[in-house]
């Protein structure tokens, strides 16, 4: 077992980590930017190094930077977390290089599935159901328009190396393609540094349902069921649950069958979690994979009692996984929480939090880094914290989220707060039909 790890991450995922690796008895370093001097996860640790200025490019995301601060505290292990280089193939090899365990993918699977039209077509190789469309990068404008037809409008087109909605065109009608195919391809260019593209069909009605898997080095994967991440605004998640109101035990059983399929068929090992879009039909459809704990791990670790953090930790040193597959006992709800104004467009709102005060009380989990007299700083994700209610039935647990937001009061800077009470209360959400389009007609009141 490892001895010491460095958590290269900051926040609420950073202090998450340190937690479980005090319960394992591994010593913890945290790593920050001068921006972050006073977040909790720094405190906690058992030693911090800072690694540069606010800029992430100069310090989370700072490859050398972090693993000088691993060599100088002889670090043995990295848990990347989520974002910055939890999926980066070259830090991931950089670790190996160095004989620091990357607590995470190989460079090699986050190669095989980082990249989309890569991922799909080893997808399709493994027998996994993918959305019709091209089968990889798409070559020219002449080659878009040759898929297009083939596929059938409406289409989507995609950048291969894309993430969080960036370089993705809905095209309804074959004289709309040429404009979406230049400015998806400048975005993706301009985000990425990459201007390739895939093509899939547009799936009407789409809810966005993830399977949660885990994988170990001896070639065995299990899943713990599902994840419904369909409430989403502009491709990024605002809150999630488990098990999803859509879903049947028939098709959990089928998806997860299919998750478990995909993670052997490449080896996977970690946490990780296979993605995919499910129209109104309950067909479902192969999308991503993501190799790295996800922001909405907890609420999978409330509904089968397990956590994911260790799991990972145990995973990269060896232990192998039991193979059984777990489904929910519970039904769990997860708000993020972020520094945002949900009246005005969710525009980030960093800032100095004047009062904190976080809900309590029987099945109500809060990951959170920031107190009283924090300053949020503007150089980040603005998510601050996460709500999570978990109870025996989805009414219940509803009900639950409700009490935990009326009681949750931040002060000094605006938050979502407001937003997810009133979503809490939409008649849709509450009858859980909603798809990934459910944000488009919500009106803040």
């Amino acid at each position: 077992m490892f001895k010491k790890i460095l958590i290269a991450n900051r926040g609420e995922i950073a202090l998450r980590v340190i937690r479980t690796c005090k319960e394992m008895g591994i010593k913890t370093v945290a790593v920050y930017s001068t921006a972050d001097a006073e977040s909790l996860h720094v405190r906690f640790a058992d030693e911090a190094v800072c690694i540069g200025p606010p800029s992430s490019s100069e310090s989370y995301l700072k490859m050398s930077n972090i693993i000088s601060a691993a060599e100088i505290t002889n670090a043995d292990a990295i848990h990347p977390g989520y974002g910055f280089l939890s999926e980066n193939a070259k830090f991931s090899r950089l670790c190996e290089e160095h004989n620091i365990k990357f607590i995470g993918a190989t460079g090699d699977m986050i190669d095989q599935m980082g990249d989309k039209a890569n991922a799909k077509s080893t997808m399709i190789a493994a027998g996994v159901p993918c959305v019709p469309g091209s089968e990889g990068v798409i070559v020219d404008f002449e080659d878009c328009e040759k898929v297009a037809i083939e596929t059938g409008y409406p289409v989507m087109l995609k950048a291969s190396a894309g993430g969080g909605g960036k370089g993705m065109r809905a095209v309804w009608k074959p004289e709309d393609l040429r404009d979406a195919w230049d400015s998806a391809r400048h975005e993706s260019k301009a985000a990425f540094g990459n201007d390739d593209m895939y093509m899939e069909k547009l799936i009407e009605e789409p809810r966005h349902i993830e399977i949660q898997i885990v994988g170990d080095s001896y070639g065995k994967a299990c899943h713990l069921s599902e994840r419904d991440c369909s409430v989403q605004r502009r491709h990024q998640k605002l809150t999630e649950e488990t098990p999803s109101p859509f879903m049947t035990d028939a098709l959990r059983k089928k998806m997860g069958t299919a998750a478990v399929k995909a993670a052997e068929f490449i080896k996977y090992e970690g946490a990780g979690t296979v993605e995919f879009l499910v129209d109104k039909h309950r067909n479902f459809f192969f999308m991503e994979m993501n190799t790295r704990i996800q922001v909405e791990h907890p609420i999978t670790e409330e509904v089968v009692n397990y956590d994911l953090i260790r799991e990972q930790i145990l995973v990269a040193a060896g232990v192998p996984i039991s193979g059984k597959n777990y489904f929910p006992q519970m039904h769990s709800i997860e708000c993020r929480i972020n520094a945002e104004d949900p009246y005005s467009n969710f525009r980030p709102a960093p800032g100095k939090i004047l009062t904190f005060h976080a809900p309590g009380g029987h099945g109500v989990r809060i990951d959170t880094h920031v107190y009283a007299g924090y300053m949020i700083p503007p150089n980040y994700d603005s998510m601050i914290a996460k709500l999570i209610t978990t109870a025996q039935t989805r009414e219940e647990a509803i009900n639950k989220m409700k009490r935990a937001l009326d009681e949750f009061v931040i002060e000094g800077v605006k938050t979502t707060i407001p937003f997810h009470r009133q979503l809490m209360d939409h008649p849709d959400y509450v009858a859980g039909n909603y798809t990934t389009k459910f944000m488009e007609d919500f009106v803040m009141k």
